[in-house]
């Protein structure tokens, strides 16, 4: 072989050793990319679990529904029961007394445990504003101009100590008021609410939608205070406000990460959803039973708080503090000096799931 043809020989294999390692080096990013060379998936450290709601049917809880309805649980490998009760209050109980795993309810709920020396922390949203409304009923409405009107009178929340019960505490302390002034009636959260409101059980009412939604529109109740909107929430509590979260105790997140990310993945999903859901989607998601009998008036209750819905499941910034504060107006066994509030929630969960479904 002549020295010339040695050469040609010598730049040919250089040639194909650079294709042959740009190809490699192609490769190994893709496979990066896909995941390829990731560990094996782990388990799941609890794959069968039940959470605890209080009062499911309820526009609060929708993302919850939706994830379920969807199969997003199923999806991550979970097998969940969902208890449903008849407030947030209860629905806490049974997290606490051990009956359930996890919670879905109010984010306070993790503050007011830890005045009691136990720790829960929330890992997901599922509502960035409250979806809360008082409102007092029609053979009322004319003596009743304001919320300090309502001294005396008898209000029905879904289950005292719950969300609904929290709004009319806070906003009887903006007017001046003490919980004390007035009588507290557990109403539940579903058809119960309307027959109290037109039975006349109670004067007022705090609850959510639909039902709330329904008693507007069929007149039975004039509204005093929105927190479907955010603009509502703020002029109610002074600053962003986090509704229904999940949440659990912190050595269940600490002993089952894996199980808590999948529970996050599956709301962010959910969360993700509706935000871009039409009616359509809508009603044929939502169980027939939650509709009250009237898709029209379920999609104006939808209409009415859609912009209270997470768009991702992460705690809105300041939305711990304005709960805290909102909290300790009417709670003297709430100091906020002595809440370590970085203890009660974490976006680590939502972060990461955000990331796996964009």
């Amino acid at each position: 072989m002549t020295h010339t043809e040695a050469r040609r020989v010598r730049d040919a294999l250089r040639h194909w050793m650079l294709v042959l390692l740009s190809m490699a080096l192609w490769l190994v990013a893709w496979s990066l990319s896909a995941g390829a060379f990731a560990a094996p998936a782990q388990p799941l450290e609890k794959p069968k679990l039940t959470i605890a709601v209080g009062g499911k049917p309820a526009l609060y809880y929708l993302p919850l529904t939706i994830a379920e309805q969807l199969g997003y649980f199923r999806d991550e490998g979970l097998d969940l029961t969902i208890e449903d009760f008849a407030g947030g209050s209860k629905a806490l109980q049974a997290v606490v007394g051990g009956s359930a795993d996890v919670g879905a309810g109010a984010f306070e709920h993790t503050l007011l445990m830890q005045t009691k020396g136990l720790s829960y922390q929330a890992f997901v949203v599922l509502g960035a504003a409250p979806q809360l409304v008082l409102a007092v009923v029609k053979a009322k409405a004319d003596e009743v101009k304001s919320v300090k009107d309502l001294k005396g009178m008898r209000i029905g929340v879904s289950a005292p100590g719950s969300s609904t019960h929290m709004l009319v505490n806070v906003a009887l302390a903006k007017a001046g008021l003490k919980p004390s002034d007035v009588s507290i009636v557990g109403v539940g959260s579903n058809a119960t609410v309307v027959a109290a409101a037109r039975g006349g059980q109670i004067d007022a009412v705090s609850n959510v939608d639909p039902m709330m939604t329904l008693l507007q529109e069929s007149g039975d109740v004039k509204v005093l205070v929105d927190t479907r909107t955010q603009a509502g929430t703020r002029a109610m509590f002074g600053g962003p406000m986090p509704a229904a979260v999940l949440y659990a105790s912190q050595s269940f997140i600490q002993k089952n990460p894996r199980t808590v990310q999948a529970l996050a993945n599956a709301i962010v999903r959910a969360d993700k959803w509706l935000q871009r859901a039409s009616a359509a989607d809508l009603l044929k998601t939502v169980p027939e039973a939650y509709l009250l009998g009237d898709k029209t008036l379920y999609l104006k209750a939808f209409a009415n708080c859609r912009e209270a819905f997470s768009p991702d499941g992460m705690m809105p910034a300041g939305g711990p503090a304005t709960a805290l504060k909102a909290l300790a107006s009417f709670t003297p066994e709430v100091k906020p000096s002595q809440i370590r509030l970085g203890d009660t929630w974490t976006n680590a969960f939502a972060v990461r799931a955000n990331r796996q479904y964009p």
